[in-house]
């Protein structure tokens, strides 16, 4: 494949694209905005379906375009430089679809990915619950089987899009006792009785997250992936897919967030203090390692692979935010009722150690799993 040639391919058609109705859209729904404009970015990434721009890497007997790893980095290049709008439906195009290629059944697949690719059924992630945030071997949802169907009964939290999902794919425990065995993967609709979604009003005002509530909520007993019982397999499947080849795209994107901070500072004077001026500098090594790992384990299997990347990329954002506070000095401190960019950043970026698995257990996976290290004692 000539990526040159599919780099202005791709480079042309946003150009071409990113216009009209959707001109206003350029970087909307970053960091701590994943609300803003959501019917507007819904109906461009439908437009990006048409056109054959979503699911690049799944395979074309899937309905996907097949599209080698090295050529699905080029086009998330390219969106990213282009400021296209952060994607709705991540969690069904990069998550559920790869889970249901990998583990689903004929049916399974033949019922949501046209869906997903279509974005005409969007999907939310059932795995944190209040007493088992990274730990997710300690859920306590649970489902059992009642005339053909799962019945659940429980709650997660910090369910991101849950609000607007159409379905939810939820890790329960149908086998009581235990942890790891007797979880199941199962598929939930989520506009039937029994299922709650209430919004968790963040630092920045905004409520991308949800607490969700199953309270007898149903599902069709053919809908787990996977054997029965078989869903911690599956789940880790799913958080392998999460850290794909879409967060070479999300680096770009810390790039020009560096590069206007680093503008900011020139203009304000704040560049010439000379620990500013290093604490740029090394925001920028920092984000060429991200790019640098990001590449060398593109596609790999290898333990530990997708903890060190989620530990490298949330503490490096973190720290912008933080190096943002220190380049606005005083002013980072006030505001006019509305949150500023770097502001909204800075508060937005303190969970970045937190969601998709904490730092602390980002480590112990890699101390234990990795390295052998003698496991964290558990009460």
């Amino acid at each position: 494949m000539d990526l040159g040639a599919f780099r202005r391919e791709v480079r042309e058609w946003l150009a071409d694209n990113l216009v009209g109705e959707f001109a206003g859209l350029r970087e909307a729904g970053g960091p701590g905005r994943k609300n803003e404009a959501f019917e507007a970015r819904l109906a461009w990434e439908r437009h990006l379906a048409a056109a054959g721009w979503t699911c690049l890497g799944w395979p074309a007997e899937h309905g996907g375009a097949g599209l080698p790893l090295d050529a699905q980095l080029v086009f998330h290049e390219e969106y990213a430089q282009a400021g296209g709008p952060a994607r709705v439906n991540h969690f069904g195009e990069e998550l559920l679809g790869p889970t249901l290629i990998a583990f689903g059944t004929t049916a399974q697949c033949q019922r949501f990915l046209p869906r997903i690719r279509e974005v005409r059924e969007l999907w939310c992630q059932g795995y944190s619950e209040p007493g088992a945030g990274s730990d997710l071997a300690a859920v306590s949802t649970s489902a059992t089987v009642d005339g053909g169907q799962w019945v659940i009964t429980g709650q997660k939290v910090w369910t991101s899009f849950a609000h607007v999902a159409d379905w939810c794919f939820v890790l329960a425990r149908t086998t009581p006792g235990g942890r790891h065995d007797g979880l199941s993967y199962l598929l939930v609709p989520m506009r039937q009785p029994g299922v709650e979604v209430r919004p968790i009003v963040q630092l920045t005002g905004d409520a991308e997250f949800n607490e969700v509530f199953f309270d007898g909520a149903r599902t069709d007993a053919d809908l787990v992936v996977g054997a029965p019982g078989d869903g911690w397999r599956v789940a880790m499947g799913t958080l392998a897919f999460e850290r794909g080849v879409a967060t070479v795209g999300t680096q770009v994107g810390f790039g020009r967030e560096l590069a206007a901070l680093t503008d900011l500072a020139m203009r304000t004077g704040a560049a010439d203090d000379p620990d500013l001026a290093r604490r740029l500098a090394t925001a920028r090594i920092g984000l060429e390692v991200l790019r640098a790992h990001a590449l060398r384990t593109l596609g790999s299997a290898e333990p530990g692979t997708a903890s060190v990347a989620k530990l490298l990329w949330s503490t490096w954002h973190r720290g912008l935010g933080e190096l943002a506070m220190d380049v606005l000095g005083a002013a980072s401190l006030t505001h006019d009722g509305d949150l500023g960019t770097w502001q909204r950043l800075f508060l937005f970026s303190r969970a970045d150690t937190i969601y998709g698995g904490s730092s602390e257990i980002q480590r112990n996976i890699i101390s234990e799993r990795v390295l052998g290290l003698p496991r964290e004692p558990r009460g």
